[in-house]
């Protein structure tokens, strides 16, 4: 099975766009793959639908390499932004798992506000989950010590507002070292959010 090492992480360090994107695709999208068809085919069976997978191929960017690369689990075939959707993805530092809400998604507002009234599924989730609201920066927050309500308001209210919210594992986290725990970890990071996926869901 494939898992995520420390080489991955490295890639960000390669100078210029076409030799990161080289190492991008021999290191982490073989990794992707992998990793999201058994995704796709669990969170599918639990939801009694079919997920796709999407890679990010960072087909806009000439010249500048990208600081981040993820994938995607989606119920539309073709593109994947507009919906709610499940990212894994990695930084320089950390994997993420999210329930990802970017780019002006269908209905934003009124996913912003059936958060706002339901914040109880919030609280239903783990203490290590994070909020992220910025998905082409690095900076994350602890749910439990996050202002959830104004985060979703402004969510809501500001145009280009998004929302984020899942697990880490840092680079150097030894959980990376049992491919087995880590994707279990994983899935398990998704499963935990299927209540608000399909509250995202239900109003698009």
């Amino acid at each position: 099975m494939l898992m995520f090492t420390e080489k991955d992480f490295d890639v960000f360090t390669i100078e210029g766009l076409d030799a990161r994107m080289e190492g991008i695709r021999a290191s982490i999208q073989p990794k992707f793959q992998e990793l999201d068809d058994y995704f796709a085919a669990k969170l599918g069976d639990q939801l009694e639908t079919e997920f796709f997978v999407h890679i990010a191929q960072h087909r806009r960017r000439t010249v500048y390499p990208p600081e981040n690369t993820w994938s995607a689990l989606s119920q539309k075939k073709r593109g994947y932004k507009m919906d709610a959707h499940f990212q894994l993805g990695i930084w320089p530092d950390y994997l993420f798992m999210w329930l990802s809400l970017i780019d002006n998604p269908k209905n934003e507002k009124e996913i912003a506000q059936a958060f706002l009234d339901n914040q109880k599924l919030f609280k239903q989730l783990p203490d290590d989950f994070y909020i992220s609201i910025d998905h082409t920066q690095p900076k994350i927050e602890l749910l439990k010590e996050a202002d959830l309500e104004k985060i979703l308001i402004r969510f809501r209210d500001v145009k280009k507002g998004e929302f984020q919210i899942g697990r880490i594992i840092e680079k150097t986290d030894s959980l990376l070292n049992d491919p087995d725990k880590a994707r279990e970890y994983m899935l398990q990071t998704y499963e935990a959010l299927l209540p608000l996926y399909r509250l995202a869901k239900k109003h698009q």
